[in-house]
């Protein structure tokens, strides 16, 4: 997934929302009064304007006390947003990260809802690095709480990616799941080929206690990249109801391209802890997600149990299945002793396919580029090997022009390759001149 104005990174924009949730849940719910004004807009102006209309039977004194009280309070909202500030920047000096995160939590729930505008804007105004996105969530968590609209109408009109919103969002839907959704659609115009992006947060807000709704809401969502970072923000609530569970649900999706990456996923969560269910399990499903994911699966497995590794892979009849997980198999082994993965795909040929063949060029060309280059040969597809023998002798050229040079001479190549690769060598001559 790219990186660009629409997303932060995944893995971190998401983990550190995540960090914000956490954090929001220990903070102070909003009293009756700040729900109503965050979640309703204008939920308190009748009582406003009832307040006007009584003001106007009172005497003629009342007025000049009226405004004397709105200086008076003007000025003490003055200086309880300074302090709030000076508070704010003496935390941020703390180097304790236990005592910064307890004192910021603390910090956070005394913000009077009229003050977190100024302060996000200073707090922001300090400059925004990794080691402070975690307080930073915890600020709109506990603002989004308090007073969402707001929190979200500044976000719109001052930050420029999505990470802001989807906090916001995601602490919101936790106690007003409907008041969220509905802003979410009224705020996005749909285009081809993309999902609503501030369904993000909502799924992520609502995954942990109402999984059912998320998981609908992510059934909802076109394919999109929008639908796989949603899939993400709901995994670790599903995963955490343990394997069976999770299987089940991955199961139980009905879009098949939903389904796959849901399989994908939950395989690759568990395949540290039960390498051997995880591969019955994609064994059991085939389809995209058992073919992309079984090498993974079973080179996790090689890493703490060789042996059983490869006799689970013996035992598997022959087909697609086999020969991904014979990929996984010769893909570990390449890592370690690139020679010993040949012989062992030697052994194993009636297994091997040109993915099986891509994957151990790849994985065996650091440490033996030679053997690597040896088997290019054995892909198939003409197009895909004139490309990989592109690609690996480019760069063993640049790497090593002497030992690259002697082999490709010393072997017998397509026609078109050795043309290309011939004019390669003389290039790098030519510079070396």
């Amino acid at each position: 997934m790219s990186i660009n104005n629409r997303t932060l990174t995944m893995a971190g924009a998401l983990a550190v929302a995540s960090a914000g949730a956490f954090f929001a849940g220990r903070l102070t719910a909003p009293d009756a009064s700040a729900a109503g004004s965050g979640t309703g807009g204008d939920a308190a102006l009748p009582s406003k304007l009832a307040s006007r209309g009584g003001a106007a039977s009172e005497d003629g004194a009342g007025a000049p006390r009226r405004l004397a009280d709105r200086t008076a309070g003007t000025r003490e909202k003055t200086a309880r947003g300074a302090e709030a500030l000076a508070k704010m920047e003496e935390l941020m000096r703390t180097t304790d990260p236990l005592e910064r995160t307890k004192a910021w939590l603390d910090f956070v729930n005394s913000i009077d809802p009229s003050e977190f505008e100024s302060v996000v804007a200073s707090f922001r105004g300090l400059g925004m690095t990794d080691s402070r996105m975690t307080e930073y969530a915890m600020l709109l968590s506990a603002w989004g709480k308090k007073d969402p609209l707001q929190a979200l109408a500044y976000a719109q009109a001052n930050t420029g990616n999505r990470f802001a919103r989807t906090t916001i969002l995601s602490t919101w839907a936790a106690y007003d799941p409907a008041g969220a959704i509905q802003w979410a659609e009224q705020n996005h115009e749909a285009e081809e080929g993309e999902g609503n992006p501030w369904m993000i947060g909502i799924i992520q807000g609502l995954a942990a206690t109402d999984p059912a709704r998320a998981s609908q809401l992510l059934a909802a969502m076109p394919y999109s990249e929008e639908r796989g970072e949603a899939l993400g923000a709901l995994l670790p609530s599903i995963l955490a109801q343990g394997p069976d569970a999770a299987k089940a649900w991955a199961e139980g999706i009905t879009d098949d391209a939903l389904k796959q990456g849901a399989i994908g996923r939950v395989a690759e969560a568990m395949a540290a802890k039960d390498p051997a269910g995880t591969a019955d399990w994609l064994a059991r499903n085939p389809g995209e997600a058992a073919s992309r994911s079984m090498d993974n699966v079973i080179s996790t497995w090689m890493e703490s149990d060789k042996d059983s590794a490869i006799a689970y892979y013996k035992t598997l009849p022959s087909g697609d299945v086999r020969s991904n997980a014979l990929r996984g198999v010769a893909n570990s082994m390449a890592m370690q002793d690139p020679r010993a993965a040949a012989d062992f795909l030697d052994a194993n040929a009636a297994d091997a396919n040109d993915r099986v063949y891509q994957q151990f060029v790849w994985h065996s060309f650091g440490e033996a580029p030679d053997v690597a280059a040896s088997y290019i040969g054995k892909i198939a597809d003409p197009r895909e090997q004139e490309q990989m023998y592109g690609r690996m002798l480019d760069g063993w050229l640049r790497r090593d022009f002497n030992a690259a040079s002697t082999w490709i001479n010393g072997n017998a190549l397509p026609e078109n390759v050795s043309q290309r690769v011939q004019s390669r060598m003389q290039e790098f001559q030519q510079r070396q001149q």
